[in-house]
């Protein structure tokens, strides 16, 4: 990454999807079939997990129209066709299986099948996109109390802090060093400049009532934004038709059901996030300092779809007459799936259509090199570098030669012969804690001078045939997180396995 000079991507990117990946390119598909493959399960698992949820409110029907709903908003065709967002694509996964599982720890018996979904759902969650914990965990939160004071559950409490103590300690290996080795980064470069979230606020016509659609960026101008970030005008349309019906029967009945309050609290909640994503909601951006990471308020979408689609299930069982409910969630699904069907169409980018090769070379691979580098640029590094790395090691006093190169992603190793007394020699790999350097097996301290602008290493070796080999080493935090999480990981298999053999043997002893 990085023109070859490196920076530490994942460090600081969430891992999950791309370990999925990793399960896809064992089965021999390219790493363009697998990015393929990636989204469209992203795709296909968000309705699975969305219907699960809707059904244990609207049943099946609900949970087939809130499926269909999640799938083919907008937003969701914006991630996956237009931003290739492959994180946050499978953060519309976690949503509802999160929701669903706590909602069943919180009013079943047989909870800890319910603690452990809930523990890996979170984890999956934490280690997907970073950003999408924080906008969800608040609607988690109420959604949980909620619950526990509707079914009196209070005895659950503890069950649901071990759950969200144990997918801490599950994504622990990477959650606790992505925010507490952000310090040795450019962490406020992504909220300045192009970042900053003032300059990505979209309007009502955008929300709710434009059709347009572009492969393009969001630009600083509303009116000149490349890309679409509509709600979705069945979405909208039909959250503000349920609270008309739902306020009838109120009228009617002067009571209102659980189910229908659960509806109208998420149609409220979805109502105010879309609020967030316009210029006029700037005073609790400003309150709420750690939004402002988010970069682009319209990334809140994400969460507005998903509290809609929810919502919108409850049309399968607000009517008496089941076959008039069968048609009503027929006619949505049908008129839903053509209207946005033009959304989910794949364009060529910018280069076109690239095979394998291609993406991997070229201007295609220098942008996938280069994409996004002040993001986690080290903070060792004054600017980014603004070319390819020619070699892996260069003098910069002295006289000698450079040879037997190898390298991966985390060392690198080079024979080298010092004809001068001795010699500085530039590595060409950007420093972030820990490189350490080591010379005939003898670590020496490194050093970046003042004028060295993208932050690489250098060295002072003595005359003389030498062997030199740097490793990137775990910090102290990074350690402690790896065992943290093995340790959990660990416990999760061996209660499980209990569990698993305690049942087997209460069938055995009937």
């Amino acid at each position: 990454m990085g023109y070859g000079f490196g920076y530490p991507l994942f460090n600081f990117y969430p891992p999950l999807p791309y370990l999925i990946g990793q399960v896809i390119r064992w089965l021999g598909f390219s790493f363009t079939e697998t990015v393929r493959g990636l989204f469209i399960l992203s795709l296909v698992f968000s309705g699975v997990a969305m219907y699960f949820l809707s059904k244990e409110f609207f049943g099946r029907l609900g949970g087939v129209l809130s499926a269909v709903f999640y799938i083919w908003a907008p937003y969701h065709a914006v991630d996956i066709y237009v931003r290739g967002a492959m994180n946050e694509s499978w953060a519309l996964v976690w949503f509802p299986l999160i929701f669903w599982s706590s909602y069943k720890l919180l009013s079943q018996k047989n909870n800890f099948k319910w603690l452990v979904i809930l523990s890996l759902s979170w984890f999956a969650l934490l280690t997907s996109h970073n950003l999408m914990v924080m906008i969800f965990g608040p609607f988690f939160g109420v959604w949980s109390i909620f619950w526990l004071i509707s079914n009196k559950a209070w005895r659950r409490i503890p069950q649901l802090l071990i759950a969200g103590i144990w997918a801490l300690g599950l994504a622990a290996f990477f959650t606790v060093p992505a925010i507490a080795e952000n310090q040795f980064t450019h962490i406020n470069s992504t909220i300045t400049g192009y970042y900053d979230y003032k300059a990505h606020f979209v309007s009502v016509r955008q929300l709710l009532f434009s059709r347009f659609w572009g492969y393009g960026p969001s630009v600083w101008e509303a009116k000149e934004d490349g890309m679409s970030f509509q709600i979705g005008h069945f979405h909208w349309i039909l959250t503000i038709l349920i609270l008309g019906l739902l306020a009838l029967r109120f009228l009617r009945e002067r009571k209102i059901s659980i189910i229908y309050f659960v509806v109208i609290a998420a149609i409220a909640g979805g109502w105010f996030v879309a609020f967030l994503t316009h210029f006029k909601s700037v005073p609790f951006w400003e309150l709420l300092k750690p939004l402002q990471y988010l970069q682009f308020p319209w990334r809140l979408l994400a969460l507005v779809i998903f509290l809609f689609s929810f919502a919108v299930g409850v049309i399968a069982v607000y009517f008496n007459r089941k076959w008039f409910a069968i048609f009503m969630v027929a006619l949505l699904t049908i008129s839903l799936v053509g209207f946005n069907w033009n959304y989910f169409r794949p364009e060529g980018g910018k280069l076109g259509p690239l095979n394998e090769e291609e993406k991997f070379s070229g201007v295609a691979w220098e942008l996938q090199q280069t994409a996004g580098i002040y993001d986690y640029l080290p903070k060792s590094a004054k600017i980014a570098p603004n070319g390819p790395r020619k070699d892996i090691a260069e003098f910069m006093k002295g006289v000698g030669e450079i040879s037997d190169v190898k390298y991966g992603t985390d060392w690198l190793g080079f024979k080298v012969r010092i004809d001068s007394e001795s010699a500085i020699l530039r590595i060409n790999v950007i420093n972030f804690p820990v490189w350490r350097i080591f010379v005939n097996g003898e670590e020496i301290k490194s050093f970046t001078p003042e004028e060295e602008m993208w932050g690489r290493m250098w060295i002072e070796v003595p005359r003389g045939e030498k062997r030199v080999v740097a490793r990137l080493f775990n910090t102290p935090v990074r350690i402690i997180s790896n065992t943290i999480s093995l340790v959990s990981w660990c416990l999760l298999f061996l209660v499980i396995y209990f569990k698993l053999r305690e049942r087997k043997l209460r069938v055995l002893q009937k």
